[in-house]
């Protein structure tokens, strides 16, 4: 449920009422004063430590902002940020190149010398450990439900369409999951492109919603998203891999003193490089998300020129109400209804709380600014869209060509059905 609260005072920046939604710390929505407030009761711990988190959320608020202010009303382009790109695809390559030469060394350590030598353990050690932090390029999710052609070619007529009308490619693999969320990404070696669409955010779409979230997924094969290069995204995982590998772990007691005291300075050891390898991690990933977030917004662009400004913004606005949609489907699934009537009952729901969409979308400002985060406050997004020139959609969604698409999924519709049932 979303309360609406009146502050208990006037703004000092410019004496209008401050305001509260979703028990956060009241704002003001006329100048945005506190709205950069860090709220501890509603967002979740990063780092554990309460200083050091309000200290990140800072630098996260201040850094969210200034790249709003330096890209709105400007063009996005594909390339993104040279400086941001640069370092992420260096580090990555330092890091292929690292672990191939842990390979290399300890292959070489295990056959150059005549057995039985001293060489082969930590041969065969560095040989392991170039195996455990190979980069990892991602395979199908085992709950993706993949569609084909004949099962549904309605909707991938219609992909296809948004696809030509971003100039994107079409994806390898579409498919179906029960989550209200939608991803498009790539997959193993070969990069195959995959597309998943959550069945009740789907489901719960109006049409140029629909459109304008394809617009959006589909935009990530060509908004030039360091999260999906093959030459980047290993910068993404594999300090976060050596970190995990050497993480300490407490082991059984026993043992003399000698023994005991082996085992703290190894364990002290291992912390020491598991948090200095975490730190890189941190650093890494927090500076190659800043061209992630450039790349969101690019492809919410890409998803208005599809599905007009309004279609794009209202996707927006959806996302937003998450928590609603994921009630109002799982009521009125459990009463046997399907995604028509999830449209209807979130209208409904959506036309009721209208008032309070302003106030949640400069919250959102507030609580999604973080320094791990790949996508911009949708507030932001939204506020980007709107700054820019208005416009038309390319592609339209019918009524009819909607239920239509609806009708090709009813067997994934009703399997979403059980499963839902099944959990009362």
């Amino acid at each position: 449920m979303i309360n609406t609260v009146t502050g208990t005072g006037a703004c000092p920046g410019c004496g209008a009422t401050t305001r509260s939604v979703r028990d956060a710390v009241p704002w003001c929505p006329r100048c945005e004063w506190n709205l950069d407030t860090y709220d501890p009761v509603r967002r979740e711990r990063e780092f554990g430590w309460d200083w050091v988190d309000r200290w990140t959320y800072r630098m996260a608020f201040r850094a969210t902002t200034r790249q709003f202010t330096e890209l709105a009303g400007r063009p996005l382009g594909a390339n993104g940020s040279n400086r941001a790109r640069t370092l992420t695809a260096l580090a990555s390559l330092v890091l292929v190149a690292g672990v191939l030469a842990l390979a290399v060394t300890g292959v070489w350590l295990t056959v150059a010398f005549p057995f039985p030598n001293l060489a082969i353990l930590p041969g065969v050690v560095m040989v392991g450990l170039a195996i455990a932090l190979r980069p990892r390029f991602g395979r199908l999710d085992p709950d993706l439900e993949v569609l084909s052609r004949d099962q549904a070619p309605e909707l991938f007529a219609l992909i296809d369409e948004v696809a030509t009308a971003i100039g994107a490619p079409t994806p390898d693999v579409v498919g179906v999951d029960s989550q209200i969320n939608a991803y498009a990404g790539a997959v193993g070696l070969r990069r195959r492109k995959v597309l998943c669409l959550g069945l009740p955010l789907w489901g719960s779409l109006t049409g140029g919603e629909r459109v304008a979230l394809l617009g959006h997924e589909l935009g990530h094969f060509v908004n030039g998203d360091p999260r999906r290069g093959l030459l980047t995204q290993p910068a993404f995982t594999m300090l976060g891999s050596a970190a995990d590998l050497f993480r300490p772990v407490r082991t059984g007691g026993g043992g003399g003193l000698v023994e005991m005291v082996g085992d703290a300075l190894g364990r002290a050891f291992q912390w020491v490089v598991s948090r200095v390898l975490f730190v890189g991690h941190l650093v890494l990933v927090s500076v190659a998300l800043r061209d992630s977030q450039r790349a969101e917004y690019l492809a919410d662009e890409l998803s208005a020129r599809v599905a007009g400004s309004a279609g794009a913004t209202d996707l927006l606005d959806a996302a937003l109400s998450a928590e609603s949609m994921a009630l109002v489907v799982r009521r009125e699934t459990r009463a046997g209804h399907g995604p028509d009537r999830w449209r209807s009952a979130l209208a409904e729901a959506r036309a009721a709380n209208a008032d309070r969409l302003p106030l949640l979308r400069q919250l959102s400002v507030r609580d999604e600014a973080s320094l791990f985060a790949a996508h911009p406050p949708t507030g932001l997004r939204r506020r980007m869209l709107t700054d820019r020139q208005w416009q038309d959609p390319s592609v339209v969604l019918t009524e009819a060509r909607m239920e239509q698409i609806d009708a090709e999924l009813v067997r994934e519709y009703e399997r979403f059905r059980r499963t839902v049932s099944w959990s009362a």
